[in-house]
Formats: C-alpha cells, sequence, structure tokens
C-alpha cells in the first residue's frame, strides 16, 4: 500500500538556521523510519537576510507560492544584525509569511528538561510545564515595517497601530481553550491565563472581553487573567502555576522569551505557528551569526518544533503514525536529558550541534514506546 506523502516547504535562512534545519530534518527522518507510515517531501526555498545581500529581494521568485502550497513550512532562523533596510530593520520576510498566511496563533512550549539548567531556586522550578500562545498577525506587529503600515512617519513623529480584530482573538481564543482541554486530558491544569493590560488600553478590554465570552463554551477549563507586568514577575514568582496563557503579540514576543529562559534559553525555544489553513515551524531563536559555522548551537529548539510539525501534520491529515514521530521524538529528548545523554554547549556541556543531534537520533532508534 502506498504511504501518503506530505510536502514540507524548507527555508534554512540564514546563520546557524541552516545547522539547525538539519538537525531538525535528520531527526524527523530517523522518527519517520522507526514508525513508518508516511512520506515526506522536502521542497528548499531561499530567504533572509543573505538572500538579500546578494539580490536586492528578501525571498527568492515563487517562495510564498510554494510555501502556501505545502503542507507545512519549516524554517530555520533569518535575519542578520549587519544587513539591515535602509530605515534600520532587520529583514523579516517571515513575518510576512504569518500575516499572508494569517498564522494567527504561535505556540511556544515553555517545559523544564531534568539535568538542563534550572535558573530559579526553587525545586519547583523543575516543574514548570506550559504553553505561551502569543497572537502572531495582529497586536503591535501589524504595524512591523514589513507590511509597510506606519500611518505617521515624519523626522518628528512615527506612529504605530496595535490592532485588535474580534475574528482573529475568537480564533485565538477558541485555540487557547481547545489546546488547555487537550493538555487536561494529559494530565495537565486545564486553566488559561489571558494576559493583558486592560486597565490601561481599550484594545486589551476588548481582548479581555472576547476571552470571557468565548469560554463560555469550555465549561471544563478554568480561566483566570493577569497583567503583563505582573505576568513577568509571576512568571519569576510562580511559572509552574500556570498552563496555557495566551496574549497580543507584542506582549507574547517579550513574555516568551522570558520564559525561555527559566528552562535554559533559546535554543530549547520551540515554536509553531498556526493558521486555519497553514502551519509554520521554527525555533524562536535567532540566527546568531556569532557562532556559525561553530557547531555550537543547541539543534534542540529545533528538533522539538520537528515534533510539533508532525503533530500538527498529524491533526491536519488524521494520521496516527504522524502523531508516533512527534511523540517519539518528544519522548527521546525527554530520556536523553533524564539520562545525562544530552548535553548542549548552550549550557556549559561538551556536545555540540552535530553531537546533540546524533545522541537524539539514537535515542529515536532505540527508545522503548
Amino acid at each position: 500500500m502506498n504511504e501518503p506523502k506530505y510536502t514540507i516547504a524548507v527555508i534554512k535562512g540564514d546563520g546557524i538556521g541552516v545547522d539547525v534545519t538539519d538537525a531538525a530534518l535528520a531527526v524527523v527522518a530517523a522518527a519517520r523510519d522507526r514508525v513508518g507510515g508516511f512520506q515526506l517531501e522536502l521542497n528548499e526555498l531561499l530567504a533572509g537576510a543573505a538572500y538579500f545581500q546578494e539580490t536586492g529581494q528578501d525571498v527568492a521568485p515563487n517562495t510564498e507560492a510554494a510555501a502556501g502550497e505545502a503542507d507545512a513550512i519549516f524554517l530555520g532562523a533569518i535575519g542578520l544584525p549587519s544587513i539591515r533596510h535602509a530605515d534600520g530593520t532587520e529583514i523579516s520576510p517571515h513575518l510576512r509569511l504569518r500575516d499572508m498566511f494569517q498564522l494567527y496563533a504561535g505556540v511556544r512550549p515553555i517545559k523544564a528538561y531534568p539535568n538542563a539548567p534550572q535558573r530559579l531556586a526553587d525545586p519547583r522550578g523543575a516543574n514548570i510545564d506550559l504553553i505561551i500562545l502569543r497572537e502572531s498577525t495582529e497586536g503591535l506587529f501589524y504595524s512591523a515595517a514589513v507590511h509597510n503600515r506606519c500611518p505617521v512617519e515624519s523626522d518628528d513623529e512615527v506612529q504605530d497601530i496595535l490592532r485588535i480584530t474580534r475574528p482573529t482573538t475568537e480564533k485565538l481564543h477558541d485555540f487557547a481553550f481547545k489546546l488547555a482541554s487537550k493538555r487536561k486530558e494529559r494530565g495537565g491544569r486545564g486553566n488559561v491565563t489571558c494576559v493583558d493590560k486592560a486597565n490601561v488600553f481599550r484594545s486589551m478590554a476588548f481582548f479581555r472581553k472576547i476571552f470571557d465570552e468565548r469560554s463560555v463554551a469550555f465549561p471544563n477549563i478554568t480561566k483566570d487573567y493577569n497583567y503583563v507586568d505582573a505576568t513577568a514577575l509571576d512568571l519569576i514568582r510562580r511559572p509552574w502555576e500556570f498552563d496555557v496563557m495566551v496574549m497580543e503579540n507584542m506582549f507574547g514576543d517579550i513574555i516568551s522569551d522570558l520564559a525561555g529562559g527559566l528552562v535554559g534559553g533559546m535554543g530549547m525555544a520551540s515554536c509553531a505557528e498556526i493558521g486555519t489553513e497553514h502551519g509554520l515551524f521554527q525555533p524562536a531563536h535567532g540566527s546568531a551569526p556569532d557562532i556559525l559555522g561553530q557547531d555550537k548551537a543547541n539543534p534542540l529548539a529545533a528538533i522539538l518544533s520537528g515534533a510539533l510539525m508532525l503533530d500538527y501534520l498529524a491533526e491536519k491529515f488524521d494520521q496516527s503514525q504522524l502523531a508516533k514521530a512527534a511523540q517519539l521524538i518528544d519522548k527521546a529528548v525527554d530520556a536523553g536529558f533524564a539520562a545525562n545523554r544530552i548535553r548542549p554547549m548552550e549550557f556549559g556541556g561538551d556536545m555540540g550541534t552535530l553531537a546533540v543531534t546524533r545522541e537524539v537520533i539514537e535515542l529515536v532508534k532505540s527508545i522503548v514506546v
């Protein structure tokens, strides 16, 4: 019987994006070989700051159309600090992809692993397991330079718009409650926290109002609220008490980095950008040109993003083997840390990009599931 085949648009991008993408795809391939039942066809596309420097364009011809035709998009990293537009902003076509494909749900898992750095002295920090859900198409990023939506721009004043719309926010909050429901089924807390600044901004009060409206359809999930500044404090004081945290785009950009620091660093920061029809998966870290080509990058954020991609495809196409492959990667990373077999240089360990990748692949091949 012919196995179903899924097309992945691959944009390796800039800096360490190439290395971590290769690592993630190698682990995904190992998981596929282990469980069987599906095939992946990779379509490599060009985009990023290096491509812009060569051509004056931030994406190659037909890249956006090809990405839209794929079953999923995998992105390594985009942007180099030394290569910028004339206005001083970095090259960021990935923001345009989010907007183009309406990838409204930015899923940022934050999980503590055994033998990985615990930044908090409180031993309860070992129990951190939460999701930051960042709206990824509106908010303050609606005015990102790549979209050319600045309403006022002169040498005396620049204004940016923070945009919150009902259709997108309804989808976002529904996504949050459904995600909490899935996590509750797997033993999670079953709680959604609305992170906003509703005491100051009408847009945030509107965001919270829609949160309350949509919560009615999910009586099995508890809800609460936290102002974004209090959230920054509480992620230091009591991060183990959070489950799913839903927030505006810029708030999510900042808070997800703070939370990532609690569990080791951005080398563990996996990310899924989900829309109604499309999904993009990427490590949330940058291109880190300072360690380019030195075999120092931690590939785990990309590898875990690969697992998120498989899980997305499993749900999209109702294909259980894809879900098994995703679970296998997650369990391999868990087991690797627990047995101290994964020791990234990012954490002061002795394993570079290639060594970590090889170890995860060995675990994928051998772990009992």
